[in-house]
């Protein structure tokens, strides 16, 4: 009995050494920092969020399973300097991850600082797009990237077919990274920022005032607003001194006023008649119970510490940021994982003199629980939370609010999975995604002024500067365009249907041409269109074709004339003379048929004469009936009557042998009496292109690039001609004389240069379908004015003041282009086009 009493002390004794010998796998406590300001608009709201969830995590025993979840905030204090110097002593207290900071710039610094030490660092409102993974990869962002709300904010601008914008941003890391990714994204959809008014943090009422005064003076009337939450109400209150929040105004707010107007509760009157109509981003947070009591608990929270503003979209990813944080820690310990800290040797210097940073430690386990984060998967507040490859969330969500009244109205969403839709995002996620532009769908908006009708978003701009046509000065084809000795004497057909146009409008068009070559010689069309990309000129007016490439870089109004490609060719003038009705046949024809003639006279007499008294008589009279028969049936005015049945066999095949010689006979005497003969064989694209023959082209147009890159022609056989003599002399002169077998131009070109040149005519078909049209290098607002289907361009110049461009009369051919003046905007069935900013 004492002996198993000693064998069950021994046992007791070991295991208890075993125990003692073995680290704690479960620490008692984890540490987790929190940056934000406290007295902010999203801080307010994400720090009671933020203290509840850490609350909710130690409330739960299956997340941490007994760990309690140590909170450590600390206040930025909106100051960059100062939240960097909190976020270093947050730092010293060996936190194994950091929510915030709410500040992208703060953002910006302290991922340096955790990528260092190996803690992650999850942001739940630094949007930044230029926070990346690949440059700090210790940094999560679990909120949604201004990467998205950019997008959405260019598919809204898309919606209402607005093309220039005015981006009103702060001057720092966050504005300036928004607005960028803007831009690009406004790029894609062929619109883009014309003006960019930046407001430097902190600014003061004068330099706001002065900001919007400038902007205002611009010809964009759609504002895009992206600035901090604590200081942009100031903006619209100076807006509306300025007059600016009224009809005509178009105002697109990114998510921080939804943020204010969320926190505020009902708003105050006045600050709200400031914000009428404007159109607001938030972020998308479905609708749940889990969400619902939150929001009650919160309230409950906030009136018990007698906090005034509201809970606010950051709070949710603020609360969904804590969770994150602990499942991942959990998952952490549960893997074996320790939590330790050790020294980083290059926070001293090489003589061994601490930099006073010595308390800074590195996380050991960070990477590994940097790796438990980017594998969640859990749906919290605001829905789904899931990290990309890019360590964003996925399925970024916006819903489009409109303000009126005291408060919003939801009138659509936005999604990076369907775009634009008045169904809620998680519907649309149980459909295949659709992103066309018939499935884009918003409800009706209130527009600044209490309206209904969508602004046109541009004015022309009180800077006194004209709309900048550029026209090109040329020696050839002055029917088209004309440039005269003075500044404004430009003239033509292209620059009267201009400016037809403009005088529809209904308020001024100031317009100053800019003439573009020296008029010896055609400049080169496409540095022209680069102009307009270059912002060097605001259009171009003239025979510009539209083509492929320039689509590129700029647009077009619609076609107002058709302006495919046509060859030219000389030809022979026919020479006529009294010995012309020989030429039809060669000589060997005309005596195989006369040698027809007499053979069958021969076999006709053969046959008739025993029978038939009509082939008898004297030798020389069967001698003249044989020539008179034979050569009267080529008029079939034979008198003869054949009585055998051979006889009439024969003179059947023979009548119908006539037949077919008289009517080949008349058809070549007629060719060649009539029909102009072509001197270099060329007779369409295919034998052109076959042939080695030099080939005239127009200088300066598209088509030597056209004939060398689609045609394949080598380009030792172009040559460019400027004008119509020298299209004429090269002709004239041939391939032989150092000329062209051929020039090929454009369709209206050619009809004017035929017009005065009848030894020419167009050989083949028409091988291309161009037109010609105004560029611009986006459309421009303008242009918007005149779109289908109201305005029927096509006809513009079917009446009489447009049948003639000066004092030159334009061939009939071109006169294809009328007004309809029951409305504004373009139709057409050819190819060229016109009037654009």
């Amino acid at each position: 009995m004492g002996a198993g009493r000693l064998l069950v002390l021994c046992l007791a004794l070991c295991v208890a050494a075993a125990a003692a010998q073995r680290p704690n796998r479960r620490p008692r406590a984890v540490s987790v920092g929190a940056l934000f300001t406290y007295e902010s608009t999203i801080g307010r709201a994400a720090r009671l969020a933020i203290e509840l969830a850490v609350d909710d995590v130690n409330a739960d025993r299956t997340v941490l399973a007994g760990t309690t979840l140590n909170l450590i905030s600390q206040d930025t204090n909106c100051s960059g300097f100062l939240g960097t110097i909190e976020a270093l002593q947050l730092m010293e207290k060996n936190v194994v991850a950091v929510i915030g900071p709410q500040s992208s710039g703060i953002g910006h610094v302290i991922s340096h600082v955790v990528n260092e030490l190996h803690v992650p660092l999850l942001s739940f409102a630094a949007t930044d797009p230029t926070l990346s993974a690949s440059e700090y990869p210790y940094f999560l962002r679990s909120t949604i990237s201004d990467y998205f709300q950019m997008h959405a904010v260019a598919s809204i601008i898309d919606y209402f077919q607005w093309k220039e914008v005015t981006a009103i941003f702060v001057d720092d890391d966050y504005g300036r990274g928004g607005v960028s990714v803007l831009g690009d994204a406004l790029g894609a959809k062929r619109a883009r920022i014309s003006h960019k008014a930046a407001i430097p943090p902190n600014s003061d009422t004068d330099l706001i005032n002065d900001v919007l005064f400038r902007a205002n003076m611009m010809e964009s009337r759609v504002f895009v607003v992206h600035v901090n939450p604590d200081a942009g109400m100031r903006i619209f209150a100076i807006a509306n001194k300025l007059q600016m929040m009224g009809t005509g105004y178009v105002w697109i707010v990114t998510d921080w006023l939804a943020a204010v107007l969320d926190s505020s509760g009902p708003g105050d009157p006045k600050a709200m008649s400031y914000i009428q109509g404007l159109i607001v981003l938030r972020q998308h947070t479905p609708d749940s119970d889990a969400k619902r009591k939150f929001v009650a608990k919160w309230n409950n929270a906030a009136n018990n510490r007698s906090i005034a503003s509201g809970m606010n979209s950051y709070g949710f990813y603020a609360y969904d940021s804590v969770w994150v944080v602990a499942r991942a820690i959990n998952e952490y310990l549960n893997s074996g994982q320790q939590i330790t800290f050790s020294a980083d040797p290059r926070l001293h210097n090489s003589n061994g003199s601490s930099l006073r940073l010595s308390k800074l430690k590195i996380f050991d386990g960070g990477d590994q629980l940097l790796q438990q984060l980017l594998l969640t998967n859990m749906t919290g507040l605001t829905g789904l939370v899931q990290f990309n490859a890019d360590r964003n969330l996925v399925r970024p969500a916006y819903d489009i609010l409109n303000v009126g009244g005291t408060g919003s109205r939801l009138i659509g969403y936005w999604s990076n999975y369907s775009g634009l839709s008045v169904s809620a995002p998680e519907i649309l996620y149980r459909k295949p995604p659709n992103t066309s532009t018939s499935a884009q769908q918003l409800h009706s908006v209130v527009w600044p002024g209490d309206t209904t009708t969508k602004p046109r978003g541009w004015v022309f701009p009180n800077n006194g500067q004209p709309l900048r046509v550029g026209v090109p000065n040329k020696p050839s084809f002055r029917e088209l365009v004309s440039v005269g000795k003075g500044p404004d004497n430009v003239t033509g057909y292209s620059v009267d249907i201009f400016n037809a146009a403009i005088k529809l409008l209904p308020y001024p068009v100031p317009c100053q041409f800019i003439t573009i070559g020296d008029g010896s010689k055609n400049p080169n069309y496409d540095d022209i269109i680069s102009r307009i990309a270059t912002n060097a000129l605001d259009a171009a007016v003239g025979d510009f074709a539209i083509v492929r490439n320039r689509t590129k870089i700029a647009e077009f109004t619609q076609p107002y004339i058709e302006a495919g490609l046509v060859i030219v060719a000389p030809v022979r003038k026919a020479n006529s003379n009294a010995w012309a009705f020989f030429k039809p046949f060669t000589l060997e024809m005309w005596c195989v048929t006369g040698t027809l003639f007499i053979f069958v006279g021969v076999v006709v007499w053969i046959l008739e004469h025993r029978t038939n008294e009509e082939f008898r008589g004297s030798p020389r009279r069967q001698i003249l009936t044989i020539f008179w028969f034979s050569f009267s049936t080529m008029f079939f005015a034979h008198r003869e009557n054949t009585v055998s049945a051979l006889g009439r066999f024969v003179l059947i095949i023979w009548l119908f042998v006539v037949l077919i010689i008289n009517s080949s006979y008349t058809a070549s005497l007629t060719s060649i009496l009539t029909v102009q003969q072509l001197a270099t064989g060329i007779t369409g694209l295919d034998n052109l292109v076959a042939s080695a023959l030099p080939i005239g082209y127009p200088a300066g147009k598209f088509v030597r690039n056209y004939l060398i890159d689609e045609l394949n022609i080598p380009e030792s056989r172009l040559v460019p001609l400027s004008t119509v003599e020298e299209y004429a002399n090269a002709l004239n002169r041939g391939p032989k004389d150092g000329g062209v077998a051929a020039v090929v131009d454009e369709m209206p070109c050619v009809e004017i240069f035929l017009s005065t040149h009848c030894n020419f005519r167009i050989v083949g078909q028409e091988f291309t379908k161009e037109g010609w049209g105004l560029h611009s290098r986006e459309i421009p607002p303008l242009l918007q004015t005149y779109q289908p289907p109201s305005f029927n361009f096509q006809r513009v110049a079917s009446s009489r003041e447009f049948t003639t461009s000066g004092s030159q009369i334009l061939p009939a051919a071109m006169m294809t282009v009328g007004w309809e003046q029951s409305g504004l905007a373009w139709e057409a069935s050819g190819a060229f086009s016109c009037c654009v900013l």
